[in-house]
């Protein structure tokens, strides 16, 4: 998958789209922890990043859109590059495909327990409104590589971040909530995503330092 420049550049390099972009993270954020915390068991406040996998997503690119301010007015290509932002951008890539992925992969594991009747209220939001805004995250995350860059270190990071949450997730029971039992076929999905997401990262980015 690969946004086109001219799309990356519109959305990006203007003051006000950039603004509403991340004006959007931004309440999307407020609406995924205020599911987290609504339905939260007792977490220890350092893992809360961990725990609220969505939240953390966007938040990580939002941080990752906010060093573009400097930058308006100047071409993508001009944007800052340094170690600490080859971490940044490449966590916010990976944490936006593994759980855009996940959400769609999860809620289809569990499908007749999301996707109700359509004359149910709920039914619209608790599988397609839920999909269709996870799948953008996929989406989201291929801006990022137009001015950002990773290193290896940065790529082994984020692997063994990625599968650190797994372990926390199913190892130790605090994976999202899910109205039905994980079972053994959505942790080894999981866990498959967490090199999925790497690997794309792999491919998408540019590495620190090349011309």
């Amino acid at each position: 998958m690969e946004i086109p420049e001219r799309y990356a550049r519109y959305y990006l390099e203007n003051a006000p789209s950039l603004v509403w972009l991340l004006v959007v993270n931004s309440a999307a954020i407020l609406v995924g922890i205020r599911f987290y915390v609504e339905s939260m068991p007792e977490v220890p406040t350092f893992l809360w990043p961990l725990y609220a996998d969505s939240p953390t997503a966007l938040a990580l690119v939002t941080a990752s859109l906010v060093t573009l301010l400097p930058n308006l007015g100047n071409r993508l290509s001009d944007a800052p590059q340094n170690l600490p932002l080859a971490y940044l951008h490449t966590f916010a890539f990976v944490w936006l495909v593994k759980f855009g992925l996940w959400t769609f992969v999860a809620l289809n594991l569990g499908f007749s327990a999301y996707f109700g009747p359509p004359w149910e209220p709920s039914a619209l939001w608790d599988y397609w409104g839920i999909v269709v805004t996870h799948l953008a995250f996929v989406a989201e995350a291929y801006l990022v590589p137009h001015y950002g860059r990773t290193t290896r270190g940065a790529l082994v990071a984020a692997l063994a971040v990625a599968l650190a949450s797994d372990v926390l997730d199913y190892g130790f029971g605090f994976h999202p909530p899910l109205r039905y039992e994980p079972g053994l076929l959505l942790p080894l999905a999981t866990v498959a995503l967490s090199f999925a997401s790497v690997l794309a990262a792999s491919r998408a980015f540019e590495r620190l330092g090349r011309a």
